[in-house]
């Protein structure tokens, strides 16, 4: 199960170094929905990283993975919002908004701006892989994550 606490702490390292990339390098701002899925990926990898130190058994374990799993969730279903944003531009307006006002006025937007301050607009697409765009490659990841933090939660085995 190490490993597995492992793969998601680097797995995540890797995607918010690219949103990095992507953010200063290709200068694609990251709206108020970015940041909170940057935010469930900083909290999946923390808590990733945790569980690999502690090493903890079976309950200890399974609590690890129970909050892997939440973040997961909680990942998914920004990431699904903003993908359905982009495709339906006139269900929702994004932009300036409460939730960039309430998520620029963070300690940690203050602490690290270039991580966690909102200024992009959701709807804008400006990458695309595979013909699928980034939410919908953070969707992929945070369900992978899930799947896997659910085997953990339920998984029986001691190793």
């Amino acid at each position: 199960m190490r490993l597995i606490f492992l793969f998601v702490l680097l797995s995540c390292i890797g995607l918010l170094g690219y949103a990095q990339y992507l953010q200063h390098v290709e200068n694609l701002l990251p709206c108020p929905l970015c940041v909170a899925q940057r935010l469930a990926f900083w909290m999946l990898g923390l808590t990733a990283l945790l569980a690999f130190l502690h090493n903890a058994q079976s309950i200890g374990r399974s609590v690890y993975g129970f909050f892997m799993t939440v973040f997961a969730i909680i990942g998914a279903v920004v990431a699904f919002r903003q993908s359905w944003l982009i495709r339906y531009p006139e269900s929702f307006e994004c932009g300036i908004s409460p939730e960039e006002a309430f998520l620029n006025s963070l300690p940690f937007a203050q602490w690290w701006p270039g991580m966690f301050e909102a200024n992009g607009d959701c709807a804008n697409v400006e990458w695309e892989f595979l013909s699928l765009m980034i939410p919908d490659w953070s969707f992929v990841a945070f369900v992978g994550f899930g799947l896997l933090s659910a085997y953990i939660v339920f998984s029986r085995k001691n190793a």
